[in-house]
């Protein structure tokens, strides 16, 4: 007797791709962006005020110009030219950027500081018992005389220094005095023998 045949069972087919065209209302959706856009180019001011935040003018919002009876703020220069090195706190970085805090240089005689802030200075000096040997930029092409009457009013107020104010004439006084001084103080023993006594 002969066994029974058996049948191979064939391979399922191979599958195919079926035509899935985008849905009609994605493109109607990106469509609507793209005319939106184009409009929004065409129509936008720019310069125009602004419809929404807290509705100030633009008198409110424009920078006001420092006049010569404008009173300057010598926390936000600080904050804008000092912090980065000398911290919020003034107490710098130890063993990098002296302290302000406490500062024998911030609160002794006023003209020594505007002198050492005016110039800048790149070597040696001692703070509050601590050598530092670094570079502080000098300041004096940067601010006017009342806005480094402001900085240095803020460091000798600040932190409890209990150093009085310092007005742009001294600041005014102390630039003349160092006018020969074009690069930055040689470290401590440039600005003492320059005359300055911190």
């Amino acid at each position: 007797m002969r066994p029974p045949i058996q049948t191979r069972q064939s391979e399922n087919a191979d599958p195919h791709e079926q035509y899935n065209p985008i849905p009609r209302i994605v493109i109607a959706v990106v469509g609507a962006l793209i005319a939106w856009a184009v409009y929004y180019i065409f129509t936008a001011q720019p310069d125009s005020a602004a419809g929404l935040g807290d509705r100030r003018p633009l008198a409110v919002l424009a920078p006001q110009e420092s006049g010569p009876g404008a009173s300057v703020d010598g926390r936000q220069l600080y904050a804008n030219a000092c912090l980065a090195c000398h911290q919020a706190t003034g107490m710098g970085l130890p063993g990098v950027f002296p302290p302000l805090a406490g500062s024998e240089w911030v609160k002794g005689e006023p003209e020594v500081l505007a002198k050492l802030v005016l110039h800048g200075i790149h070597g040696p000096i001692t703070v509050k018992g601590h050598t530092y040997n670094g570079s502080m930029p000098a300041f004096g092409e940067q601010f006017s005389d009342a806005e480094l009457a402001a900085v240095l009013t803020y460091i000798r107020g600040e932190w409890q220094n209990g150093a009085s104010e310092m007005d742009a004439a001294a600041v005014a006084k102390a630039r003349a005095a160092s006018a020969d001084q074009t690069t930055p103080w040689n470290g401590e023993q440039a600005l003492l023998a320059h005359g300055a006594r911190p």
